[in-house]
């Protein structure tokens, strides 16, 4: 009996490759750079699961052109890269990597609020280029973060992890989200609000909601306006959360005082995107996972998922309900 076969789409860690192939005859793009869509529409032909990255558009097109296919195993918790409700029409299974990587965002999420808040990118820039000659009582100062009050949306797992790294700073934590979170609110005393009223009161605003059609640019020139002149906003979720000209001209025209970005509307980042021109936003290139450690379990992960998918075995991290008809 033939294995079954499966396309992988990004060159991944040898740990992922290693599991794959004992169950599965693999072809992979070894490469960094993503797969060209007309090779990967001619790839995904005949194989019966398919391992993805955000970097890859899974919808009606690839489903037709996979005539075979039985699961995409997605590397990464988000998969708004993937038309769910097409892949559920197809039979198709679809799953994601979550869980592995909530810590180790979080982890970014606070070193970016205390990079912005502190200026820690901007006073790296100004001592490398010479212009450091003397200590000057206001020279870089930033904003405090112990004490200060903390703005969540989004209190899911990597939410209440940032929540939970707030308690070392007696952060006062409020939180918006579409579910109350009570548990967090007895764990932590987060108190629950509407979303203007998080942005109102806190110092710093911090996203970790999916990107849906309810969520792309909830945080808009509004919502931006509601907040304090000396507030920052953090964002390591999915960048079109944020409509990304408001935010540039609200930092331009200094209504709030700086923002981190790990994510944007268009990645990677254009070279003429405007906020590339100002000091007091903080630019990451979507490393919000980025430790060795995660990014191979979320790998491993990743490939578990296919080959169970693929050898008639329901796999973890179903992001859809019906297509798993294996026991």
């Amino acid at each position: 009996m033939s294995k079954p076969s499966v396309y992988v789409t990004r060159r991944v860690p040898k740990e992922a490759i290693d599991i794959i192939k004992e169950e599965c005859e693999y072809r992979i793009w070894d490469s960094n750079d993503p797969v060209p869509r007309d090779v990967l529409l001619r790839e995904i032909a005949e194989v019966d699961g398919v391992f993805t990255l955000l970097t890859e558009k899974v919808d009606e097109e690839f489903l037709q052109a996979a005539k075979n296919l039985k699961i995409v195993a997605n590397m990464a918790v988000g998969y708004d890269n993937i038309d769910v409700d097409a892949c559920t029409r197809h039979g198709v299974m679809v799953t994601n990597t979550p869980g592995v990587l909530t810590e180790t965002t979080a982890d970014l999420a606070f070193a970016l609020l205390m990079a912005t808040a502190r200026r820690l990118p901007e006073s790296d820039r100004f001592l490398r280029s010479g212009k450091w000659v003397t200590w000057e009582p206001m020279l870089l100062t930033g904003q405090d973060v112990y004490g200060s009050t903390l703005g969540i949306i989004g209190m899911g797992r990597i939410g209440t992890a940032v929540a939970r790294r707030s308690q070392g700073f007696g952060m006062k934590v409020l939180y918006y989200d579409y579910r109350r979170n009570e548990e967090v609110e007895r764990e932590l005393g987060a108190e629950y609000c509407s979303l203007d009223e998080v942005l109102k009161r806190s110092d710093f605003v911090t996203i970790h909601l999916p990107l849906t059609s309810e969520t792309y640019h909830l945080i808009g020139a509004r919502e931006l306006g509601l907040m304090k002149p000396t507030a920052v906003l953090i964002n390591t979720s999915r960048g079109p959360i944020v409509d990304e000209q408001a935010l540039y001209q609200a930092l331009l025209e200094k209504k709030i005082w700086a923002s981190g970005l790990d994510v944007f509307e268009e990645e990677p980042v254009p070279v003429d995107n405007p906020l590339l021109k100002l000091d007091n936003v903080v630019l990451l290139p979507h490393i919000g996972s980025a430790s060795i450690v995660t990014r191979t379990r979320m790998a491993t992960t990743a490939a578990t998922n296919l080959v169970a998918g693929v050898t008639e075995r329901c796999p973890s991290n179903l992001v859809n309900p019906s297509p798993c008809k294996h026991s």
